[in-house]
């Protein structure tokens, strides 16, 4: 966990899924007698098998089966285990779903539902549109801090997956609800902390470096945003389930539906790999019909 996290510098989400995975592998090896620096490339398939016939996921699957190549190769490298039993180790490829995105219009009346009237309606509205204006993922915007915004230079600064660091765009928009919930409500939010004589002397606690707070006064959680998010999108698109990452993905499709080269969304979304990125270029088919009409001379 200490080389997860201090090392490779992996979310503590992440960190948690890789330790879980490992107490799964952990109790299917202590079953026949095994421990981990027993286990052997054919009782790791055994385990992925078993993993299939319980109903998992093949996206699940793959994902525990890099925890596995990924402890294992940490063990080996310092001598922990006589050899990598899982540097051969195979995964299914998970099935390709296409990200579910809004429309240019839904994304809109989304950004644009709570009311400014109130403390809370001005706290969600800026980080609507933070979520959907520059594409953070929801982990990355709970994490901001007020410096990390530059509202006269229209920038801000995301530690994503990884420690890596980037510099996004802020569109005029959310530089516009980011200054009024700063101006008018950030102060009543850090207020919050402790309200009812029940003051956590605690500065780790009160966190005033966080840009956004929940009711508590206290740095608001990824649970909060997709409560939040969802409190909004029901009246709108009803039964439709939405999350954060939702308007992650219909920034970038929307950017790609705009003419935006790939290689601009991809950095702008943080992603290592530009396969990542491609996903969002089969979503809008009428992109793709109209770039074929502009550009076939028998179109």
């Amino acid at each position: 966990m200490d080389h997860l996290l201090l090392e490779r510098r992996l979310s503590p989400h992440t960190a948690r899924a890789y330790r879980a995975d490992l107490a799964s592998l952990g109790v299917f090896l202590a079953r026949g007698g095994v421990g981990f620096g027993q286990a052997t490339h054919s009782l790791l398939r055994r385990w992925l098998a078993h993993l299939g016939t319980r109903g998992y996921a093949r996206s699940s699957v793959a994902r525990k089966a890099a925890s596995v190549r990924s402890f294992y190769a940490w063990a080996a490298r310092r001598g922990l285990v006589g050899g990598d039993p899982a540097v051969l180790l195979g995964s299914p490829s998970p099935h390709s779903r296409l990200p579910r995105v809004l429309s240019a219009s839904e994304a809109e009346a989304l950004a644009s539902a709570p009311s400014r009237a109130d403390p809370t309606g001005l706290r969600d509205g800026a980080v609507l549109e933070l979520l959907y204006g520059s594409g953070l993922r929801v982990a990355e915007l709970c994490a901001l801090d007020l410096g990390d915004v530059d509202l006269e230079a229209q920038r801000v600064r995301v530690m994503g997956k990884g420690g890596k660091e980037r510099i996004l765009p802020m569109g005029d928009y959310a530089v516009a609800a980011v200054e009024e919930y700063l101006a008018r409500a950030r102060a009543w939010f850090i207020g919050r902390n402790g309200a009812g004589g029940t003051m956590d002397p605690s500065s780790h606690a009160r966190d005033q470096a966080a840009l956004f707070y929940n009711r508590r006064g206290k740095r608001l959680s990824p649970r909060d945003a997709r409560a939040m998010l969802d409190r909004y999108a029901r009246p709108l698109l009803g039964s439709r389930r939405i999350s954060p990452h939702t308007l992650r993905h219909s920034f970038a499709t929307h950017l790609l539906d705009g003419g935006a080269e790939i290689r601009a969304v991809q950095d702008l979304l943080g992603h290592a790999s530009l396969a990542t990125t491609q996903r969002y270029t089969h979503v809008s088919k009428g992109r793709l019909f109209d770039a074929y009409r502009r550009s076939h001379p028998r179109a």
